[in-house]
């Protein structure tokens, strides 16, 4: 049995799990004074926890394409559905890798510390983005694993 079917699909819960969490709070939570109080304390804990889960998917992911053998289609001109939507979710994850980098910088540069205006709006632009793209690599993984089950 592939175990790190299991280890993926954890992480991808801890991660897309954490990221509606956050992405409600951030909604919800509207008072300037609680977010002060509330997200120097979550913020390094949630981001430590989610850099773990990153490193978990990423590393499961890479073994369970070699162990499916997609990755030399991956790099040839092979056009078959699974190694295009595989595609597409890897370019979704890189885009969240960067996004993650640049939300991960500000938020701990910044953390205990007052935002400029711009601060601000490339980590809650960043956030949103990251939320989003969250469920459209979803949905690829789920097309994926459809497809080679």
């Amino acid at each position: 049995m592939n175990w790190f079917i299991h280890f993926h699909l954890f992480a991808a819960i801890a991660w897309i799990g954490g990221s509606i969490f956050m992405f409600i709070l951030g909604i919800t939570l509207t008072d300037k004074e609680k977010q002060k109080e509330v997200y120097p304390h979550i913020g390094p804990i949630f981001g430590y926890f989610e850099i773990v889960s990153l490193f978990i998917l990423i590393a499961t992911g890479i073994v369970m394409i070699r162990n499916d053998g997609l990755m030399d289609l991956l790099f040839s001109d092979d056009t078959s559905e699974v190694v295009e939507l595989l595609r597409m979710k890897l370019w979704l994850v890189l885009s969240l890798l960067i996004a993650t980098v640049i939300h991960f910088y500000i938020a701990y540069k910044t953390n205990n510390k007052k935002r400029t205006n711009l601060q601000n709006f490339i980590s809650r632009g960043s956030s949103l983005f990251i939320f989003f793209v969250n469920i459209f690599v979803l949905h690829y993984a789920i097309m994926i694993r459809t497809i080679i089950s």
